[in-house]
This record gives C-alpha cells, structure tokens and sequence, in this order.
C-alpha cells in the first residue's frame, strides 16, 4: 500500500503573493543548502501545456544528495547517486516525482493546489473516494510546530517576526482563524519504498523528511517576505538566475562532467516555478502532464517499467 499523507500549510499571504515568495525561498533556501558536488542539475525546462490545466512548465532534474542520507540507508547505496525530479507547474496546480537512479521501486509523488483561505476545503484535489479513504490529513503550522533545533534561527521564528514592508506578524496562537490575507497550500504526498525489510521504516522516514521541508521552507518564505515582497515575476525570474549560475557552480565542485550548464536562459511561462539550479534545455520530446495522478491503487503515478 502507497503510504498517502495530505499536508496543508497556511501562509499569511494571498496565492498570487505565494507565488513570488516561494520563487524566491526556493531559489535561496537551495543555494544555501548546495554543498560541493551535491545539489541540483537540471536536464530540461521547457513550456507544456495540458487540456485542462492550460499552459504550464516542465522541469526535470538530478538531485545529488546521497551524503545527506541517514547512514543506514547510505550502507547499500553507491556514492554516485542522485534523485530525479519530473515537476508539471500549473500554478496554482502543480504535480512533482520523485524517483531514484538505484532504487527502482521508490517514488514519490506529490500533487499539489493553492487556494485564498484557511485550509477549510475538505476535498480540494478532487479526490476519488478511494484516495480520501487512504489519505490522512496533517495541518504543517508555520509558527507553533516544532523546527529541528539544527535548522532554528532566531530571525526565521513567525511567532516574534514582523514585516517591516507589509506590518503582517506575529503570529499569535490560532493565528490561522483571524489573520488576513491568508492562503493554504494543500498537498497530496504518496511515498512508495518497495524494498524488502526497509518498506515501513523509509516510507515514514520520507514523509517525515517532507514535513520538516515543508514546514522550513515556508517559515522561511514568510520570514523573508521584505526581501521579496513587491518582486515582480520577471524579478524573481532574474534572482533565480543568479542564483542558479552560483548553485551550478557549487555542484561542479567536485569535477563531475554530468552536471548541466546553459549558455543562456530563455523566457519562462509566467507559471513556471523553478527551483535553484534550474536551466534552460532544448526539449526532445513534448512532455505530458501524468494521466492518473494520485490514485492509491497503482503502485505510484510513474512507472519504472
């Protein structure tokens, strides 16, 4: 069975400020956290377009993070390892997999949706009513849940923060029921590990490794927001650039000749949420949105075989 958990976080924002801030966070969050040699590499970015969800981007990328593993898994996999990435941004819809260049058998997928209120919508992917039957729903609180001590600073704390652009902050307890703006991003994870003795252990293992990021990241966007906010797209666009061009550096560091370079950008839809490291690549096919996502009968939305 597909290990299936729906986060929902709250932001004090609106979905279309949301949309500069994570940019923004990702863009910097992961430039800080490439150590030499680890980090993103992008394979391809290129405009897609979908029946129903209209024009969007697609992104494909190499994760190299193997030393960032606990040591128990690191025990059985080979140092040349990465993960891939495959993102269909519709924003604000959005679809992500993950799958591993060792370990056939492991996927994640994530389907995500942003909405202008409180996290209230019960059924906001449009689940069937099998996936809301396997699903279980965690809120991810952005000022009162626990931060890994290692990854605490004092200025990222949203209890005591406040923007000096926007005057928004602190945010008090039950800060979800009475500030304005306010948005909710809701996500449907599925992890799937299929590896004999390692399923049960790595499947919440992985779930528990996306509540931490999940819950960093967006800390973080809001802690910054007065260094984003009032960006337009194309600035942010161009804060990515930056940022990638430093992040690929970093990546090259230890000589590997498979990480991407780019000669130059091209323009991005005004949908495209790019991760640090991002790059433009010519496409040799025109990728597909995946057909059945979120559908706890099949093993995960994308099949190795």
């Amino acid at each position: 069975m597909v290990l299936t958990k729906e986060y929902r976080i709250c932001m004090p924002l609106t979905v279309e400020e949301y949309q500069i801030g994570q940019l923004y966070m990702i863009a910097r969050h992961s430039h800080e956290q490439t150590d030499s040699g680890e980090g993103v590499e992008v394979v391809e970015n290129v405009a897609c377009e979908d029946p129903e969800y209209g024009q969007g981007q697609y992104t494909e990328k190499r994760i190299h993070l193997s030393s960032r593993l606990p040591y128990w898994i690191q025990s059985f996999i080979p140092k040349v390892f990465y993960v891939t990435e495959k993102a269909w941004n519709y924003y604000p819809f959005t679809i992500t997999e993950y799958t591993c260049s060792f370990i056939p058998k492991f996927s994640i997928s994530i389907k995500t949706k942003y909405e202008n209120n409180n996290g209230s919508t019960d059924n906001c992917l449009n689940l069937d009513t099998d996936a809301l039957n396997e699903r279980t729903v965690e809120f991810v609180d952005i000022a009162y849940d626990e931060v890994n001590p290692k990854h605490y600073k004092e200025e990222e704390d949203v209890r005591y923060f406040q923007s000096r652009k926007t005057g928004r902050g602190p945010l008090v307890e039950g800060w979800r029921e009475t500030v304005i703006p306010i948005m909710c991003s809701y996500k449907i994870v599925q992890v799937s590990f299929e590896v004999w003795g390692l399923q049960t252990r790595a499947e919440d293992l992985i779930q528990r490794s996306i509540r931490e990021i999940l819950l960093l990241g967006h800390r973080q966007a809001f802690a910054w927001i007065d260094e984003w906010y009032g960006m337009t797209l194309e600035d942010v666009r161009m804060y990515e650039e930056q940022m990638q061009r430093e992040t690929n550096t970093k990546v090259a560091g230890n000589g590997r000749s498979d990480v991407a370079t780019t000669k130059g950008t091209a323009r991005r839809s005004p949908n495209e949420a790019v991760d640090a490291g991002s790059s433009s690549t010519p496409a040799a096919h025109t990728p597909t949105t995946p057909s059945t996502p979120c559908t706890p009968k099949s093993k995960s939305w994308f099949s190795w075989s």
